[in-house]
């Protein structure tokens, strides 16, 4: 699968190029240069299938040939090992809780696939890759606790100083396990995991 920016002028890109640059050179988003289309059946075959299943079959058309698939079952097996709940409120009407990973937050699912799939791309690196993030929310927690441990990356977390609620704050430190905060010209804290 190749990946093209959103602005369209750059050129395209593996998967991993994309995961690892980020931004686009034009300033754009990468995005697959095509969407992977399931047929009725194999949706109606997901509804029977455990979800971390269904999870590796969709994204195994948007990995691949970057990933080996035995490796994008490690990613998702390790990314998405907390229960997801199908809620039935009627027949026909059902929610899909996100909120059971280990920060409470639906952004543990991307946070924790992201940080699995980098540390694959980075693996035989000398230099260790820094994540930023800067974040008023669940944000930092979830990318903290997504990246703990993974070899190869270090994560900086940017959030607004005397802005967010001492919950969000002590989450994020406990998560990353991080060290002692930094003041950032008054305006921001830093605080720093690896």
């Amino acid at each position: 699968m190749r990946y093209r920016s959103t602005s369209r002028e750059a050129p395209l890109t593996s998967l991993r190029g994309a995961v690892l640059r980020g931004l686009a050179p034009d300033g754009g988003l990468y995005m697959p240069a095509e969407i992977a289309r399931h047929s009725p059946e194999e949706l109606e075959e997901f509804r029977r299938l455990p979800f971390t299943e269904v999870c590796f079959r969709v994204a195994k058309p948007f990995a691949t040939p970057d990933v080996p698939e035995e490796v994008l079952w490690q990613v998702v097996s390790e990314a998405i090992n907390f229960p997801v709940n199908l809620v039935s409120l009627s027949p026909g009407l059902h929610i899909l809780e996100l909120f059971h990973g280990p920060t409470l937050a639906f952004k543990d699912f991307g946070a924790r696939f992201m940080a699995r799939l980098m540390g694959y791309f980075v693996r035989g690196e000398t230099r260790p890759l820094t994540v930023l993030v800067a974040t008023s929310g669940d944000t930092g927690s979830a990318v903290a606790h997504g990246f703990l441990g993974v070899p190869g990356i270090r994560v900086v977390i940017l959030y607004p100083s005397k802005r967010i609620s001492e919950a969000r704050k002590n989450n994020s430190r406990r998560s990353a396990k991080t060290s002692p905060r930094l003041k950032w010209p008054g305006r921001s804290t830093i605080a720093s995991a690896s």
